[in-house]
């Protein structure tokens, strides 16, 4: 065969793997509003920038038939590209081929990307779209999963991890995303679940759909499985463009810095009077993030889950940072178990990729009730308290109004290493509020009066002495627990030069294997 020949079959293989599983199964995907998994690649990535990995890779199966079928590339495409000229590893389930189920052949294309990402340092993007195992391949495929299952925990906290659900996920295939660092879920079409509605209807007798059972939302707002639930997979994929933005390469590497004209010193007014005089009045805590971020742009992660704390990404002067904050417009900011599992998990992410954290704090405490107490408040704010206890990224605190009890220790306080923490004038920081520190205090003395009304002055006027003493940030100061009070409208300012001052900080952990986290 001369050499022209050979080249015309190597081109017309290339043609015939890029169909997939063909083009009525490509029109197919359309017609449900899906794109190919080659489509969502150049979507993705920056233009022309794609080097696709094992081509003409096909499944090794010779039982059921599936000796007669085979597709090149079998079921997911591989490679490496740029997104804003740095290099990512990228793998798409190709739902065209087999319903994008996972062979032997398949899961070792997968972890081929996995440990080249690994050993250049590159974050690893993973779009799901499949049907779960291959069954005709039996314990093989199952095989496959767990071989991708280890890589993914060996690369937790080693390069970023991003895991974009554009269709189904179901059974063992929901594991790999969920040892990924974020998950990005589609409004449509987007489901997953451990047993899907048919088994749950046999074994439970409950009746659920898809979406109830698996969707976005479902996962968005009650699971706290999504981070980010997109409208479509092209918004999808440009939150992921955008995140990545935020985060550096690998752990070894500082996130990226972006020229930014929003001066340092930029005082935002409003922030003086953006605090009510009534101490039970609710705010929307991210009026305040969006004042004093550069250009007023910041990355929620998780939104619709636990909205009573907000996690996300920001720049102070072009420098990425990861802020918590109380939101004191749903449940009054208090920490509950979901809250706490939230802010945990984002603030332990951002400690493993060197991003400073930002704290802002406005809690009353932690939410009681049996309900909270059996599902182990205990143990899921001890996460939170772990979580910043142990980060040796740089913390600021900034404490806007409440911050009472544990919930006061638990958010990045200066005992849990915070670097430097700030208070505004409208900081209240006590054991508790007023009215439960007098009736604890003065407990006897309300039980001698029995008139309600000079009951009702008493505790009125002792209420007012404890507000006079405690309602402040001066207390705090006193000892140094907070290092100064500022101004609201110099926050920015002063985060910027507290985040310029630690840019050089070493904070080091006892020598051990691992810790043993409280799960």
């Amino acid at each position: 065969m001369a050499i022209q020949d050979k080249i015309q079959e190597l081109l017309k293989k290339r043609e015939q793997a890029k169909l997939g599983g063909g083009q009525k199964r490509i029109d197919s995907q359309h017609k449900k509003g899906k794109m190919t998994a080659r489509e969502r690649i150049d979507l993705l990535l920056d233009d022309g920038s794609f080097e696709e990995f094992d081509m003409f890779v096909t499944h090794n199966c010779r039982d059921f038939g599936l000796e007669k079928e085979t597709y090149l590339s079998d079921g997911v495409i591989t490679g490496y590209g740029t997104i804003d000229g740095r290099q990512v590893y990228v793998f798409a389930q190709d739902f065209t081929v087999f319903g994008g189920s996972l062979s032997e052949a398949y899961a070792q294309k997968i972890c081929k990307v996995m440990d080249k990402a690994m050993k250049v340092g590159a974050p690893v993007i993973g779009i799901n779209d499949s049907g779960g195992a291959r069954i005709q391949e039996g314990v093989r495929s199952l095989a496959g999963y767990a071989e991708i299952f280890q890589r993914n925990i060996m690369a937790s906290g080693v390069i970023p991890q991003l895991s974009a659900i554009f269709g189904p996920c179901a059974g063992g295939a929901v594991y790999s995303p969920a040892l990924t660092d974020f998950i990005f879920m589609t409004k449509r079409n987007s489901y997953m679940f451990v047993t899907g509605p048919k088994v749950v209807k046999t074994v439970t007798g409950e009746v659920v759909t898809e979406e109830e059972l698996g969707g976005a939302m479902t996962h968005g707002t009650k699971s706290g499985v999504a981070h980010f639930v997109a409208e479509d997979e092209k918004e999808g994929m440009m939150l992921i463009r955008k995140l990545l933005s935020y985060l550096p390469q690998n752990n070894l590497e500082d996130p990226p810095y972006t020229p930014t004209n929003d001066p340092i010193d930029r005082l935002e007014d409003s922030l003086n009077t953006i605090i009510p005089d009534n101490p039970n009045k609710p705010y929307d805590v991210k009026d305040i993030i969006h004042a004093i971020v550069d250009e007023n742009e910041f990355m929620e992660v998780q939104r619709f889950f636990a909205p009573n704390i907000v996690t996300g990404y920001a720049k102070f002067n072009g420098m990425p940072v990861g802020i918590v904050a109380n939101q004191p417009n749903y449940l009054a900011g208090v920490l509950d178990i979901n809250a706490s599992r939230k802010a945990a998990r984002f603030v332990r992410f951002c400690d493993a990729f060197n991003i400073p954290l930002v704290t802002l704090v406005d809690v009353p405490g932690f939410l009681p009730g049996t309900t909270q107490e059996y599902g182990g408040i205990i143990l899921h704010g001890a996460k939170l308290l772990f979580a910043y206890g142990e980060a040796t990224v740089p913390k600021i605190t900034v404490t806007l109004r409440k911050s009472y009890g544990g919930a006061h220790d638990v958010m990045s306080s200066k005992q849990l290493r915070g670097d430097i923490n700030y208070a505004w004038p409208s900081a209240e920081i006590a054991v508790m509020g007023a009215k439960g520190a007098i009736e604890v205090l003065y407990q006897k003395e309300l039980k001698l009066i029995t008139d309600e009304k000079e009951k009702a002055d008493f505790s009125s006027k002792k209420e007012a002495e404890y507000k006079d003493k405690f309602a402040n940030p001066y207390n705090a100061a006193k000892y140094g627990y907070i290092d100064d009070v500022i101004e609201p409208r110099n926050t920015r300012f002063r985060i910027i030069r507290a985040l310029q001052s630690l840019a050089t900080k070493k904070d080091v952990n006892p020598p051990k294997k691992h810790s043993n986290l409280p799960l």
